[in-house]
C-alpha cells in the first residue's frame, strides 16, 4: 500500500514537472509581474508620459531573470527576446493592464481571488526557472557549484535583483532599496531553492528532480498565496533565521540592543543621579552650630 502510494506520488510529481508553462502559466507570470510594476509610485503617469519607457520596465519585470542569467553565463543578454511569442504575449499583457478602457482588465486581474490564482501560477514558473537555471549551468560548468547556485538564484529572482536598474528607467534612484541588502521572501526562497536544486543536480540530495520541483513549488504556492491574501510581509524563514544567524554570524540586533541599553542607561543616570553619601554625626553637629550662630546674629 505504501509502495503504491509512493508510486502514485512519483507519477504525480513527474506529470507536474512535465507540465508545459507556455502559454497559460507564462501569462499568469506576466500578469503578476506587470501588476507589481503598476503598483510602483509614478508608474501610471510614466506610462502616459513615456509609453516606451513603461514598456521597457515591463519587459525587465517579465524577462529580467533571463537577462541576468545570460550575462552570468557569457551569453547574449537579449537572447531571450528572440522568443517572439513570449515577447508579444508580455507586451499584450502590459498594454491591457495599463491602457485597457475603463481599466477593465486591471480590475479583473487585481480582484483578490483572481490574483491569488495568478500568484500561485507564477510560483510554478519561478521554480521551473530555478531548476532550469541550475541544469543549464551544470551542463556548462559540471563541477561549478557556485555558478549553478548563482544562475538558479538570478533565474528565480532576477527581476528583484534588477530593481535599481528598473527604477532608473522610471527616473527614480533609491539605492537603499537594494534587494541584496534587504532581501524579500521570493529572493530568499529562490536562494534556498537553488541550493537544494544544486545539491540534487550534483547527486548530494537523494531525491528526483521531479519530486523536488513538485514539493518546492507547493511550498512556494502556499507561502505566497497566504502572504498575498493576508497582505503580510513577514518571512516564513524569520524564525529559523532569528535562531541560526546569532549562532553563526553574531546577532546584529544584539549590537543595537546594547547601544540602546547604553543610551538609555546614560539617560537613566542623568534622570536618577545617585544620592549623596550620608553625612557623618560630626558634620551634622557642625551644621547645627552654624545655624544656631546665624540665628543669634
Amino acid at each position: 500500500m505504501e509502495l503504491a502510494g509512493a508510486l502514485q506520488l512519483g507519477e504525480l510529481a513527474a506529470a507536474f514537472a512535465a507540465l508545459p508553462v507556455f502559454p497559460l502559466f507564462d501569462t499568469a507570470y506576466f500578469i503578476v509581474s506587470v501588476l507589481y510594476l503598476k503598483y510602483e509610485p509614478g508608474a501610471v503617469e510614466m506610462s502616459v508620459r513615456s509609453p516606451f519607457a513603461s514598456w521597457l520596465c515591463a519587459m525587465l519585470h517579465c524577462f529580467g531573470s533571463y537577462i541576468l542569467a545570460d550575462l552570468l553565463l557569457g551569453e547574449s543578454p537579449i537572447d531571450y527576446f528572440s522568443n517572439n511569442s513570449s515577447v508579444i504575449l508580455a507586451t499584450a499583457v502590459w498594454y491591457l493592464i495599463f491602457f485597457c478602457p475603463m481599466n477593465l482588465f486591471y480590475k479583473c486581474v487585481s480582484f483578490l481571488p483572481m490574483k491569488l490564482i495568478f500568484v500561485a501560477m507564477k510560483e510554478v514558473v519561478r521554480v521551473r526557472k530555478i531548476a532550469a537555471g541550475v541544469h543549464h549551468a551544470h551542463h556548462r560548468y559540471h563541477h561549478g557549484w557556485f555558478i549553478m547556485m548563482a544562475t538558479g538564484w538570478v533565474k528565480g529572482s532576477g527581476v528583484a535583483l534588477m530593481s535599481n536598474l528598473e527604477q532608473l528607467l522610471r527616473g527614480v534612484w533609491k539605492p537603499e532599496t537594494n534587494e541584496i541588502l534587504h532581501m524579500s521572501f521570493p529572493t530568499k526562497a529562490s536562494l534556498y531553492g537553488t541550493v537544494l536544486f544544486t545539491l540534487q543536480q550534483t547527486h548530494w540530495l537523494p531525491v528526483s528532480e521531479a519530486n523536488l520541483i513538485f514539493f518546492f513549488t507547493m511550498f512556494m504556492i502556499i507561502c505566497k498565496v497566504f502572504m498575498t491574501a493576508t497582505h503580510s510581509h513577514a518571512s516564513p524563514f524569520a524564525p529559523v533565521e532569528n535562531f541560526m544567524c546569532p549562532v553563526f554570524f553574531g546577532s546584529v540586533s544584539s549590537g543595537h540592543t546594547s547601544h540602546h541599553h547604553d543610551h538609555h542607561g546614560a539617560v537613566h543616570e542623568v534622570c536618577h543621579a545617585p544620592p549623596p553619601p550620608a553625612k557623618s554625626k560630626e558634620e551634622l553637629n557642625e551644621g547645627t552650630r552654624k545655624r544656631k550662630a546665624k540665628k543669634a546674629e
